[in-house]
């Protein structure tokens, strides 16, 4: 599995094709949440990645998974690009039982998360669509929504559920139309933490690439978790096509 994010500048499109080459299955998981899996497959496709709507899993997709299992009225606390993915929910009129909270920088103002804080204490469910602490724009690292749901968490004392990586559950979904067991499965990510660590918690294995998100020092922690690090995507892939068994 390969992680991909909004910003990622990476164009490894020979790598992958050899990963077809090989007759290997690949899928794309994302914590993205700025916008919808549509619009994330046309930006990447315009990058010249060769990639069908299919292999790509979204965090966005699993909080959806979870608010039509359980009928919820959400408030969405989404960019616009976003809320494509949640077409067809339906808002009913009353009181909201559920907080949704992605990457949303315009809906993080003082007024929006008090609606929120108060529809918490009220009853509803926060869903964390990840709680990602920071991630990489143009002009550097950014808060990520984790700092936000945390501050939702502590003000009401209540703890989020989340949906995203780096959860068990969002790994194992994400290859579970290919039938194949966690050993067999591969990771590939720049986040030590919701790439890797999350990974080898759902049993796979997992190599981190020193690009993107990566901190120095990183590498340490990834060894640790009996995991790889290596240069870059390309690396990953000949790391992953010498070691077949």
């Amino acid at each position: 599995m390969l992680e991909l994010k909004k910003g990622h500048r990476q164009k490894p499109t020979n790598s992958l094709f050899g990963l077809r080459v090989a007759g290997l299955k690949v899928r794309f998981v994302t914590n993205t949440t700025k916008e919808s899996k549509g619009f994330l497959l046309n930006r990447l496709n315009k990058l010249g990645f060769a990639i069908e709507g299919s292999e790509i899993f979204s965090s966005l997709t699993a909080a959806r998974q979870l608010i039509e299992k359980k009928k919820s009225n959400p408030i969405l606390l989404l960019e616009n690009e976003a809320l494509e993915d949640f077409k067809g929910i339906p808002t009913k009129e009353g009181q909201p039982n559920c907080v949704v909270i992605g990457l949303a920088p315009s809906m993080f103002t003082y007024e929006v998360l008090n609606t929120a804080f108060r529809a918490v204490l009220d009853g509803a469910t926060i869903i964390a669509i990840h709680k990602g602490r920071y991630y990489k724009r143009a002009d550097g690292l950014a808060l990520g929504p984790g700092p936000f749901v945390a501050a939702l968490e502590y003000a009401t004392n209540r703890t989020a559920v989340t949906v995203g990586k780096p959860e068990k559950s969002f790994f194992l979904s994400a290859f579970e139309d290919l039938k194949v067991n966690p050993e067999e499965v591969v990771m590939i990510g720049d986040d030590v933490r919701d790439d890797v660590e999350g990974a080898v918690k759902a049993g796979l294995f997992a190599i981190l690439v020193k690009t993107g998100k990566y901190r120095t020092g990183d590498e340490e922690i990834a060894i640790s978790l009996s995991a790889v690090a290596v240069k870059d995507f390309a690396a990953a892939v000949d790391h992953v096509l010498s070691n077949r068994r």
